[in-house]
Formats: structure tokens, C-alpha cells, sequence
């Protein structure tokens, strides 16, 4: 065997050697020969590319999360918002999300963010702080439309933070507090009401027993020595005191 043939041995082997492609069960190898999209992706496992007739993308089939910057809104009652999101998506057609758009990851991004802004404009600042497990949905189905003919499936759109303006977060503190306070005095009010039926129910009892008047003099006596005060209290009938009046009167 000649040396030239040797050469060529070594050189066709190293060129097989090359050629041998392994991916992991998470990615996917799109093929282009002569230019031409092959008609099944390539993977997971060994097989061949041989170059440069064949040229090879990788494309990752596991979901990926990116992060919506934040964007300026105006809510459908005239507050301005700062609102990020999280976009979380999955590619699950390798060759579309290669041959039909430049950048699927910029491409969505970008829908996200004109999405987030149409969407909570269109609502008031009580729904996007109340609801934005709907809007979350409402946002993820529109970009999932956008997104299905590449081949890129919208799992989840999450909206991570809501920053309020200043005077925005004191009016909404005074509110909370207005509201404190209101429900603070109705029941107050409440508690006032049943004690006045309480005391209602036992002045009846009492003008009904005189002498109910008289052992609730000397519980008062009782309670009052309990804390050892230097104050005498001396308890006086009601009725002596009228009867009194009434002799004071008549012999005016």
C-alpha cells in the first residue's frame, strides 16, 4: 500500500470521525443540505453530518424563562404603571422555530412586551392588582397565536412586579385607612347599640324588683373596696330622694 493511499485512509477517516454528531434527549438537530431543510430533525443520539454539504442547528427543546422588561402603562383610569413580566415557553417543532423566524427568543420577547402594554391598558388599576391570574392567562393565550406557527409553545406568563407611583401608593394608604376606620365605628356603634339594649332589658328587671336596686348598691360597695380606696360611698334610694323632693315642693 502506497503512501498516498495511506494519506487518503486517514483523511476519509478523520472526515467520518467529524462527521459523527451526539446530542442529549433535550436537543434537537436541524439539517440543511445543499441548502435544503431536511424533513425530520435529527436526534437525540449518534448520526452523521458531513460537511460541508450538510449544515447542523442545535435547537433546545427544554422550557426556557425570560424576563419581560419593564414597561410604562396607563391603565384604562389614567394611572401610570411600571410593570415586568415572565414569559416562560418551550419550543416542541425544532425546524419551524428555525426556518420561520430569525430569533424565536427576540420574537417573543417583543410580542411580550407590546402584549403587556395593550393588555393592561385596557383594564383599571383594581383589576391588574386583584386579577392578574386572568390577565396572566389573557396575555399567555394571545402570545401562544403569535407564537404557534414557529413552532414555540407559551407555557406560562407570569406578571412579576406592579410599581406604583408615589402619590398613587399614599392615596391608596389613606383609602386603607378611611376603610379601617369605618369599620372601626360601626362597630363601635354596634357595640354601643347592644349595650344600650342590654341596659334597656335591665332597667326593666330592676323597676320591676325594688329591692334589686338595693343588692346592686352592695355589689357596687363590694367593688369598690376590692381596690382599696379612701372614697365613702354612701348609696341613696332613688325613690328617698323623690319622695323628698316632692315634700320640698309642697311645703315651698
Amino acid at each position: 500500500m502506497s503512501m498516498v493511499t495511506v494519506v487518503v485512509l486517514v483523511i476519509i477517516g478523520l472526515y467520518l470521525l467529524s462527521s459523527i454528531k451526539i446530542l442529549p434527549e433535550y436537543e434537537r438537530g436541524v439539517i440543511f443540505r445543499l441548502g435544503r431543510l431536511l424533513p425530520e430533525a435529527k436526534g437525540p443520539g449518534l448520526f452523521l453530518v458531513f460537511a460541508p454539504i450538510d449544515k447542523i442547528v442545535r435547537v433546545s427543546l427544554r422550557q426556557e424563562a425570560f424576563e419581560v422588561p419593564p414597561q410604562d402603562i396607563i391603565t384604562r383610569d389614567n394611572v401610570t404603571l411600571k410593570v415586568n413580566a415572565v414569559v416562560f415557553l418551550r419550543v416542541i417543532a425544532p425546524r419551524n422555530a428555525v426556518v420561520e423566524v430569525f430569533d424565536y427568543r427576540y420574537q417573543t420577547s417583543q410580542f411580550a412586551q407590546t402584549t403587556l402594554r395593550s393588555v393592561l391598558g385596557e383594564v383599571e388599576l383594581d383589576d391588574v392588582l386583584a386579577h392578574r391570574e386572568m390577565l396572566n392567562t389573557k396575555i399567555q393565550n394571545i402570545l401562544d397565536t403569535h407564537t404557534e406557527p414557529w413552532g414555540v409553545k407559551v407555557v406560562n406568563v407570569e406578571i412579576k412586579q406592579v410599581d406604583l407611583p408615589e402619590s398613587m401608593l399614599r392615596a391608596m394608604a389613606k383609602q386603607a385607612e378611611a376603610e379601617r376606620e369605618k369599620r372601626a365605628k360601626l362597630i363601635h356603634a354596634e357595640g354601643e347599640f347592644a349595650a344600650s339594649q342590654r341596659l334597656a332589658d335591665a332597667a326593666k328587671i330592676i323597676s320591676s324588683e325594688p329591692a334589686t336596686i338595693q343588692l346592686r348598691y352592695l355589689q357596687t360597695l363590694t367593688e369598690i373596696g376590692v381596690e382599696k380606696n379612701t372614697t365613702i360611698v354612701f348609696p341613696l334610694p332613688v325613690d328617698m330622694i323623690a319622695n323628698l323632693s316632692k315634700f320640698i315642693a309642697k311645703n315651698a
